[in-house]
């Protein structure tokens, strides 16, 4: 079903930019686990193999430590890069330990937190194909705006070529390649300048109330919103221009908004 505010601005839509993480890819609870999992015990084989060995606990602690200050810069509009990230976890774990390891120990460490998605992937939604598809029919552009999290901009596009969706992307920007972030306008401006389109000729698609709807409100873009969970409220200040209960319609609501 689709839910469309009847105060909508009609404007020629050129473009559709769409946000990954819970909507494109539908994460699960215990793959990520599986996946953090993977990295901790990677993380301590090549720890263990030059001397230094911690308590599982501590590396958990690391792990989530290194997650809130990410989560914090991204929050902030801004990002790191990957290396950055495996940096932090590992001074986590003991402060200044990323200059005591061998470059080697260091690069096995990224390797499994980098590698670890492939192992247990983020599965792809059952319709995101589809609608790729059908809004590529319409003659609209696609781009891509993605906050990474604890796997990197390479890797996710790695995986949407081997999951068949990366040839319907004229652009990707991915926030640890930018080291910018949602809800940061900047980032939906470098976009839209790649894709060569203005914000009120563009809507963009995810599920996250600030990050998504009201960050691309505020940086002159139309919005449909995807909520991930039932009880998700709608944004108070910057209501979408759509909202739809499942990424299946998002389509119709672009076709909608175009018409």
């Amino acid at each position: 079903m689709i839910s469309r505010e009847k105060t909508f601005d009609v404007t020629v839509l050129t473009a559709v930019t769409f946000d990954m993480w819970e909507t494109l890819i539908i994460e699960d609870r215990d793959i990520g686990l599986k996946r953090a999992q993977l990295r901790i015990n990677g993380t301590a084989d090549a720890l263990a193999q030059v001397g230094h060995r911690y308590a599982e606990d501590d590396l958990w602690d690391a792990y989530w430590a290194c997650a809130k200050t990410c989560g914090e810069i991204r929050d902030q509009g801004r990002d790191i890069s990957f290396d950055q990230q495996v940096s932090i976890f590992i001074n986590a774990i003991k402060s200044g330990l990323s200059v005591e390891l061998p470059e080697l120990t260091a690069q096995r460490i990224s390797w499994v937190y980098d590698q670890s998605f492939f192992v247990h992937p983020t599965p792809l939604h059952p319709d995101a194909v589809s609608t790729l598809a059908r809004v590529k029919r319409e003659g609209l552009k696609i781009g891509l705006i993605s906050n990474t999290g604890m796997t990197p901009g390479r890797t996710v596009r790695a995986y949407m070529d081997k999951v068949g969706i990366l040839d319907f992307f004229d652009v990707l920007v991915f926030s640890d390649e930018v080291h910018l972030a949602k809800p940061s306008r900047e980032i939906f401006c470098l976009a839209l300048h790649q894709m060569g389109v203005f914000p009120s000729e563009t809507v963009h698609v995810g599920d996250d109330r600030m990050k998504d709807v009201a960050a691309a409100k505020i940086a002159g873009l139309k919005a449909i919103w995807v909520p991930r969970f039932a009880q998700d409220q709608l944004p108070e200040y910057y209501p979408p221009d759509a909202s739809v209960e499942d990424l299946a319609h998002v389509a119709d609501a672009i076709i909608s908004l175009v018409n």
